[in-house]
């Protein structure tokens, strides 16, 4: 062969590769972006030692999942102090409430006394002086009767105020458990089993990742051709080829922004575009946070928001 055939054979290769990889992707990208997740970290919602985290990055978790717990070992102690004052003022709220029932009786027999007495001196048939310890008398109870029922009153209170506490140390101990607010996979863990946490204090960081949502910025001339609910076409890379997925349109901008700088050339930066997010379903995992993806308009028709 001479070197004249060998040109022309390496020529007809390069030509038809480059045939095959254009035909890989017939469609041209009308915007590009990245893919976004709602992510979620979970915070110590109680101050303490941590007993244990069983989740490690990467790990799925079902919603309401207990993953881990703090340790609880002094809010049991202050809860059962707490019960035990509570208990005591229930007893002193007992002794009151029969206090008040024998200075009922009591008052009733005074001011009988009282009425007898006052009829007896009206016929002179009583001293002055015991019609005055019969009023002192009825006095007396009737202010000792308001007494108890104003110390009734108080303790009430007192066992009500005990209970709240009681009820807001029982839901401390049930936030003492780590439970996972959504189905979604662990993205980061930033503490240790042994470590002390602060309340609020970071533990993990998790998103659902079953659906991603694709953010892309198209320009103004573009958005005649979107609305919401669209369905479209979200492109990313796949080994030598671009593999589309669909989408559906969920959420335009009302308002142009420039370019982001990761998005484009320093000239294309200098646009006005609008964000655009796209949802994706992600049954297999092969889309990440953070992937680089392609914008595909169709002219598939809008469906209604929540259609299936």
């Amino acid at each position: 062969m001479t070197d004249l055939d060998g040109r022309a054979l390496l020529m007809i290769v390069l030509t038809f590769g480059a045939v095959s990889l254009t035909s890989c992707r017939n469609e041209q990208p009308d915007a590009y972006g990245n893919f976004e997740a709602t992510e979620v970290t979970v915070a110590a919602e109680v101050g303490g030692r941590l007993l244990a985290l069983r989740l490690d990055e990467g790990d799925r978790v079902s919603r309401g999942a207990i993953v881990g717990a703090v340790d609880t070992v002094p809010l049991i102690l202050e809860r059962r102090a707490t019960a035990a004052r509570r208990a005591a003022a229930a007893a002193r709220a007992r002794e009151a409430i029969a206090t008040i029932a024998a200075l009922e009786v009591q008052q009733a027999i005074a001011e009988r006394e009282l009425a007898r007495t006052e009829r007896l001196l009206k016929n002179a048939a009583a001293t002055a002086q015991q019609g005055d310890r019969a009023e002192r008398e009825a006095r007396v109870v009737k202010e000792q009767l308001t007494g108890a029922r104003v110390g009734r009153a108080a303790l009430s209170q007192e066992v009500a105020a005990l209970d709240a506490q009681v009820a807001l140390i029982d839901d401390r101990l049930a936030r003492s458990r780590l439970v996972s607010p959504l189905d979604g996979t662990v993205l980061t863990r930033y503490v240790e089993p042994g470590e002390f946490v602060q309340q609020g204090q970071p533990l993990f960081k998790l998103a659902s990742l079953d659906s991603l949502t694709f953010r892309a910025y198209v320009s103004g001339a573009q958005l005649t051709s979107l609305r919401l609910a669209q369905q479209v076409k979200v492109g990313v890379d796949r080994a030598d080829s671009i593999a589309t997925l669909p989408g559906r349109v969920t959420w335009i901008a009302s308002s142009a922004e420039f370019t982001p700088t990761p998005i484009q050339t320093r000239d294309e930066r200098a646009d006005q575009v609008y964000a655009v997010k796209v949802a994706v379903n992600n049954p297999d995992g092969v889309l990440r946070i953070g992937m680089p993806g392609e914008l595909l308009l169709n002219d598939g028709t809008a469906e209604e928001v929540g259609s299936k």
